[in-house]
């Protein structure tokens, strides 16, 4: 009922979340719904309609945790901390039903309503495949690209 009364941009959303990545060396960009967007010095806001994540990587969170966004010298740090938080509540105001915000950190409880939401490209099968700093998935289903190979094959076989 509620894909049928929203526009086309949130009934994309429902369908696919869409992830917004904010880092120091750029501005706001979207990110690839994969667990290789997961990065230690970025932030994440994921917006699926019905919640909202905001996720910080392990070394923002330990910034955070430490207080510099409250240190003159750091005013950079605590811009990119506000970003997501304004984006998050921009959605917030213009959506109905209210979707639910949650902030967590990499590495956190919370952190499992982002992992729940990505291709688990890095899973604890190849997990030497995996970049410093990002995360893998513990899930026995295959990635997006091995369901594209394997489909690939049987679509080309006799």
């Amino acid at each position: 009922m509620l894909l049928n009364r929203e526009n086309i941009t949130n009934a994309a959303v429902m369908i696919q979340p869409s992830l917004i990545s904010y880092s120091f060396n750029s501005l706001p960009q979207p990110a690839l719904l994969d667990v290789a967007s997961i990065s230690a010095d970025r932030i994440l806001l994921l917006d699926s309609y019905f919640s909202i994540v905001v996720f910080h990587g392990m070394t923002i969170a330990q910034w955070r945790n430490m207080g510099y966004q409250n240190q003159p010298e750091h005013q950079a740090f605590a811009e990119l901390l506000q970003a997501p938080q304004a984006d998050a509540q921009m959605i917030i105001q213009e959506r109905f039903p209210v979707p639910r915000l949650v902030v967590c950190d990499q590495h956190g409880s919370q952190a499992r309503f982002l992992l729940a939401k990505l291709n688990p490209s890095a899973t604890y099968n190849n997990s030497s495949d995996i970049a410093a700093g990002s995360d893998i998935i513990f899930t026995d289903d295959v990635s997006l690209q091995v369901f594209f190979e394997h489909l690939q094959r049987l679509a080309v076989q006799s």
